[in-house]
């Protein structure tokens, strides 16, 4: 199921894959974390520190473009921030850089408390 999408566009066909299609529920984003996808945390710092996903690595949203050398283009790479506007916007940000794989996390930090998975401070 998720080797379908690549390079933000449909494996089939190049064409480009909408925000909505190209993100993942916080239980798939931990899976998918769980085989080595990269969970980049978009909040700023005070928020990051308050719980975050454990493995998180927190780039603020504003910093993004200046840090992706941090990220490994060729993996993929899970953004997510509260409630998944920022995390969005960072998908859109990376993708346009040439990153092959770019998942916006749906619901945030928000739904991955919601749905009791773990966090840390």
């Amino acid at each position: 199921m998720f080797d379908r999408f690549r390079a933000g566009r449909a494996a089939s066909g190049g064409e480009q894959l909408s925000v909505a299609q190209a993100s993942v529920d916080v239980k798939e984003a931990l899976a998918l974390q769980g085989q080595g996808a990269q969970l980049v945390d978009v909040r700023e710092p005070a928020e990051f520190n308050g719980g975050h996903a454990p493995g998180a690595k927190n780039i603020p949203l504003g910093n993004l473009l200046v840090r992706k050398g941090e990220l490994d283009a060729d993996k993929t790479v899970l953004v997510i921030c509260q409630s998944g506007g920022r995390s969005a916007t960072g998908q859109k940000q990376l993708l346009r850089e040439a990153f092959t794989d770019v998942r916006n996390v749906r619901g945030g930090t928000a739904a991955w408390k919601e749905a009791g998975l773990p966090l840390e401070r």
